[in-house]
């Protein structure tokens, strides 16, 4: 009796454990559910978890923001053809991994499927070989993807769809901004370059880093925009949603006053110098004398804005940041001053060769000098004593006023970025002497363009300008440019004065610049030679240790165009001087840009002198006396032949070709015309095959390379 009522009473105990229990899970369960509804119902009234707005959340993840990006301004030349534009280049990788990788669209694999084929077809369209193609496909470990070192880079739309019609699985590209120079080495850095730069959100864009493409960055750039819209998962547009965009605003185009045609042509002429004589720095520079519009300009060292060959030693603008001291160039700011403040009397003599300044010795680049002289005679001989001469009659004070009168020592205000404003050293006699033959003070190749302005236009000095216009993408124009008179430092008969003088440097018999005779057309020139300062306070020294320049203006009597030219430190080989290294930049250029534009000069006409049988210097002295322009075919030292012919007449300036008893070389006859080039082929018997007419642009035979008479030379003409 006793186990049956336990057992009854352990069983009704167990009971009401389970029941204990039961209803212990039912009001926990009880509990969560009530929880978890009012937390279901907080998020759903709320829409917040965790501080994060889920509506936001929801949108962010359905919601595809594309950026769209600003075109970057295109730079033209002054006949709206395209110098810098920009464009797209593409980026190049390899997906390896096929477990990651995803089936396309096409149900072909994302992935490398066979690397022999990949490796051939790339070796085909990349500057790469096939085994390093395969080297890359097949790396140390499980890369997820590779890429293939510079090959992969820059690629071109044209190589990349190529590579796409090869329709190989795994290799992908992404599009990059970039920008074009179609035309390689063409004013690089008057132009500039701009190159892809991170922003703020992880994006590139354009950025200018030298030239126009710095200075008038703002106006290039533009402002990028996006595109902001909400898609299903199955990547539809959703309808009914709110699309929020910005607009993109693109760059403004800048319109340059560069000439191409006349671009070109210099670029080549500075190469053919640079390859004779490897000079360390070269300028030139090319505007119109009543405007100040720059038509041509171009430096050495420069580089290739397309591929940045030569980037490295080119970053500097010369034109406003090479300051240097011009030497012989200054004594035309020298006379004009003189002239001007009424202390020169060309007829006056002085002692040449040495002079005493304050126990110091101002010294000719003749040392020995030419006795007594005329001060008329001592500018065409460049001569450093009547400079100072000049420098001591006026006084310091009126010499200083007269060169802050031409802007030295100022900014021209270009707008290009860090323009010098040169320096000069004026506290003792000796000092001040020096500057008026153009040591001891330092000017940029714009300032001397500026100054050169007043003598070619009358005393009016002109402002230095490289830009026409800048226009929005609207086709509306942003900023305009033109002539700007910026002062008169000189009296209208000074400038005339100063220009007959510089046509005695080219024309009287003992001038420094009989060189730079230009057939038909009269040539006011001053040359000049400066010593180059050895980084120590002093100067350098050695007959390859000097900066060689010429300033002309064509015509004299009333200037069409203005050309300024500097060659620092040329290793000379004692074939040519440096003024007819120079006058080979100079003349192509000045004849080409004046037969442009039409520009005609009264023409003189002379009797041509017999010089057949002569030694070759006796010929060379005897045609240039008349005015005529020798080209010299061989290398021997007598004559054995001339054309044109003895007793006839040619103008003043034109070529007259003598053949000597030696190995004969090719002429450069880039910038002749039809006629020269014919008078050649007789010379020497070649043959000529010639297309078009005008002026020669090409040749089949290269300059300097050894001719004779049995060979076909062929020249287009235009």
């Amino acid at each position: 009796m006793n186990d049956s009522s336990n057992n009854s009473n352990e069983i009704k105990k167990i009971s009401k454990n389970q029941k204990i229990v039961g209803i212990g899970l039912f009001l926990v369960f009880a509990a969560f559910f009530i929880v978890l509804s009012l937390r279901l119902f907080y998020i759903a009234v709320g829409k917040n978890v965790n501080h994060n707005n889920l509506v936001s959340k929801t949108q962010q993840l359905y919601t595809q923001t594309q950026t769209l990006k600003a075109r970057r301004g295109s730079i033209y030349d002054s006949d709206g053809q395209p110098i810098a534009e920009d464009t797209s280049t593409y980026s190049m990788y390899a997906i390896l991994d096929k477990g990651q990788a995803q089936v396309g669209s096409n149900n072909h694999p994302l992935y490398v499927t066979n690397k022999t084929q990949v490796a051939k077809v790339l070796s085909k369209y990349l500057p790469i070989s096939e085994k390093k193609a395969y080297q890359y496909l097949n790396p140390n470990g499980h890369p997820f993807q590779v890429q293939f070192g510079s090959a992969s880079q820059n690629i071109s739309l044209m190589t990349k769809k190529s590579i796409d019609n090869q329709h190989l699985n795994g290799i992908h590209f992404i599009q990059q901004q970039a920008r074009l120079y179609p035309n390689g080495v063409f004013s690089s850095n008057l132009i500039g370059l701009a190159s892809p730069k991170k922003n703020s959100d992880g994006g590139t864009n354009l950025v200018g880093q030298i030239g126009i493409e710095q200075a008038f960055n703002k106006y290039l750039s533009g402002t990028d925009g996006f595109k902001a819209a909400e898609y299903d998962v199955r990547g539809y547009l959703l309808p009914g949603r709110k699309q929020e965009e910005k607009p993109v605003k693109n760059g403004d185009d800048v319109y340059t006053t560069l000439d191409s045609r006349l671009q070109i042509l210099l670029e080549s002429e500075m190469d053919s110098v640079v390859s004779q004589v490897h000079p360390k720095s070269m300028n030139a520079i090319l505007m119109d004398a009543k405007t100040g519009k720059i038509v041509a300009a171009s430096q050495r060292p420069t580089f290739n804005a397309q591929t940045l060959s030569g980037i490295s030693n080119a970053w500097t603008n010369n034109l406003v940041q090479g300051a240097y001291e011009p030497g012989s160039t200054m004594k035309v700011f020298t006379l004009a001053s003189a002239i001007d403040s009424g202390n020169f009397d060309g007829q006056q003599t002085y002692l040449s060769g040495r002079y005493s300044v304050d126990g110091k010795i101002v010294p000719d680049w003749d040392t020995a000098g030419w006795g007594y002289i005329t001060y008329d005679k001592g500018f065409a001989l460049s001569s450093n004593v009547a400079m100072a001469h000049l420098e001591q009659k006026m006084g310091p004070k009126t010499w200083k006023k007269y060169l802050h009168r031409f802007d030295f020592l100022k900014s021209t205000n270009s707008g290009l970025v860090g323009e010098q404003t040169g320096k000069m050293q004026f506290q003792y006699p000796i000092e001040q002497a020096d500057t008026a033959f153009g040591q001891g003070i330092e000017v940029t190749p714009m300032q001397m363009m500026q100054g050169l302005t007043a003598i070619s236009n009358n005393g009016k000095m002109m402002k230095p300008y490289f830009l026409s216009k800048i226009v929005s993408p609207n086709g509306k124009i942003v900023k305009k440019y033109g002539p700007t008179q910026i002062g008169q430092p000189i009296k209208a008969s000074t400038a005339q004065a100063v220009r007959q003088h510089m046509q005695d440097v080219v024309y009287k018999s003992y001038g420094i610049g009989q060189d730079y005779k230009i057939s038909g057309y009269r040539v006011a020139a001053k040359t000049g030679t400066a010593q180059v300062s050895n980084g120590q306070g002093s100067y350098a020294s050695g007959d390859d240790s000097y900066l060689y320049s010429v300033a002309g203006m064509v015509p004299a009597n009333n200037p069409r165009y203005v050309m300024f030219i500097t060659m620092g430190q040329p290793t000379l080989t004692g074939l040519k001087t440096p003024t007819q290294l120079l006058a080979e930049i100079f003349k192509p250029v000045m004849v080409r840009a004046l037969q442009n534009t039409g520009t005609t000069s009264a023409k003189v006409k002379v009797t041509v002198p017999s010089v057949a049988f002569n030694t070759l210097d006796e010929a060379k002295t005897t045609l240039s006396q008349k005015g005529l322009n020798v080209v010299t075919v061989g290398n021997g030292s007598s004559v054995i032949k001339q054309i044109a012919a003895a007793g006839s007449k040619a103008y003043e300036g034109s070529r007259v070709f003598i053949l000597t008893n030696g190995n004969w070389y090719m002429p450069k006859i880039i910038g002749w015309s039809k006629a020269d080039v014919t008078n050649l082929c007789k010379l020497t018997g070649m043959k000529l095959e010639a297309t078009g007419s005008g002026f020669a642009d090409s040749q089949s035979i290269a300059y300097n390379q050894h001719i004779s008479g049995n060979m076909v030379l062929k020249a287009n003409f235009e």
